[in-house]
């Protein structure tokens, strides 16, 4: 049996898996490619995606940090390798909870480079961000590299307070307005985050910001595709197929089920794995559901509850314009291009005529934990409920208890909470069933109206 090697999990940092020789999969051709352009790039990359490890790697290939590239593809071709002055605002860090801790966070960021470059004078986060791309370009000869990471995470930790949010945006578009008009002094700008619903807003004076979140070309720039897979985790695979009672192939297409399907663009062809769940999946020998267990956004699940959305809709398709899923606004009620940015549906076709994209659920750990989290909201249930318990459902049918089964259903019916729209409870009850079969591995369908659905019954 092969020995488990070092994998990377919750690592963010290239240098670390560099030096600690963990297992990693070689982007540095992206970041050759980005840097021979040299606009400013915008992403969006669900949660758990890599966006971090990959802005890291950005941060050391501009500090020239030739040693830990070697052996990597962007190793052959760099020859220069020069340390430019990198600035590094990591927004998954910091205070977000009121406007007085976010102006303090972000003063502490600024700080830490005017304790380099120095300090002149201003005071408002704006002034302070000029001057350092001044004094860094003149003390280093060369101009600044700035590197963004979570954007909109003061943005979305403050959603439910729009007063907050507008302060945050404000504060944010004075602050990234310095990136265009100190041009000058800056080599390269990459900006990551979970949506893209505030990129307009905030970003309106930046007219030059390159989105390559929907670009065919840097599609696999994050998470890891079918290629990447089978050539870099061949001991991993065949660890999990000797534990599992699987051949190499049933194993791939266990994996293939269970984390793979994503596409972050019109080609739809390459298919792209969750990292963190495929990592924590080779760790553990075990086709676990992991994703979900970093964390899902409240507001998120809500938004489906309170805008009446058809979760019944995700296991075909839905059809969206590229105007709905590049446009979207905070203030928004829909929450399909806000389930798309945050990687709980994903582009599953594209009309090329109509230049609209198709979005489902990209896999099975997705699609299961997604309904586990709607449920307890249907049951009428907060999230800090326990979950149903499914397994009981399960087994009652299984022993052939069905009294059992329609008892426990009908408990849970009558806790429910009452509305005044008789129509909304009968809908909230049709979904909490719906949802129990699915996740018991059933083939549902509710009030089959049209041809097509009736053809797939007999299908």
């Amino acid at each position: 049996m092969n020995k488990p090697r070092y994998l990377p999990i919750g690592i963010q940092t290239f240098e670390k898996i560099r030096v600690d020789n963990a297992v990693y999969v070689d982007k540095t051709s992206f970041v050759e490619s980005l840097v021979r352009n040299g606009k400013p790039y915008f992403l969006i990359r669900p949660r758990r995606f890599g966006k971090s490890l990959f802005l890291s790697t950005l941060r050391s290939y501009f500090e020239g940090r030739k040693d830990l590239f070697e052996g990597l593809a962007i190793s052959k071709t760099e020859t220069e390798w020069k340390e430019y002055p990198v600035f590094y605002f990591d927004f998954n860090v910091g205070d977000f909870t009121t406007e007085e801790n976010f102006r303090a966070s972000l003063s502490k960021k600024l700080s830490g480079y005017e304790e380099v470059y120095g300090f002149h004078g201003a005071e408002n986060f704006a002034d302070r961000f000029s001057d350092l791309l001044k004094s860094a370009h003149e003390k280093t000869g060369l101009q600044a590299v700035v590197l963004v990471d979570e954007y909109d995470k003061p943005l979305l930790n403050a959603i439910d307070d729009q007063n907050l949010v507008d302060a945050f945006r404000k504060i944010l578009k004075t602050f990234y307005g310095v990136l265009k008009g100190e041009d000058a002094h800056i080599q390269f700008v990459f900006i990551t985050g979970v949506t893209r619903f505030d990129k307009v807003s905030i970003f309106s004076d930046l007219n030059n910001l390159n989105d390559i979140s929907l670009s065919e070309k840097y599609s696999a720039i994050c998470g890891i595709s079918q290629e990447e897979l089978e050539e870099n985790f061949v001991p991993e695979i065949e660890l999990m197929a000797e534990k599992n009672g699987y051949s190499k192939e049933e194993c791939l297409a266990e994996l293939k089920k269970n984390y793979d399907g994503y596409h972050f663009s019109q080609d739809v062809q390459t298919d792209i794995y969750n990292p963190f769940s495929l990592l924590k999946a080779f760790s553990d020998l075990n086709f676990g559901s992991y994703w979900f267990a970093t964390g899902t956004p409240t507001f998120l699940t809500k938004m489906m509850l309170d805008s009446d959305f058809d979760y019944k809709s995700l296991e075909e398709g839905v059809e969206v314009s590229i105007r709905t899923l590049e446009n979207y606004r905070l203030t928004s009620s829909q929450p399909l291009p806000m389930l798309y940015q945050t990687g709980y549906v994903t582009i599953k076709d594209y009309d090329k005529e109509f230049r609209s994209f198709f979005l489902g659920v990209p896999n099975e750990e997705v699609k299961f934990g997604l309904y586990e989290r709607l449920l307890p909201l249907y049951a009428g249930y907060t999230e800090k409920s326990d979950n149903i318990e499914v397994l009981n459902f399960i087994r009652d049918l299984r022993a052939g208890r069905v009294n059992e089964f329609m008892e426990h259903i009908n408990n849970i019916f009558a806790a429910a909470p009452k509305q005044t729209n008789q129509k909304q409870y009968e809908l909230n009850c049709q979904a909490f069933v719906w949802l129990i079969f699915k996740l018991m591995g059933e083939f549902v369908l509710c009030e089959v109206q049209h041809g097509k659905a009736a053809y797939r019954v007999g299908d």
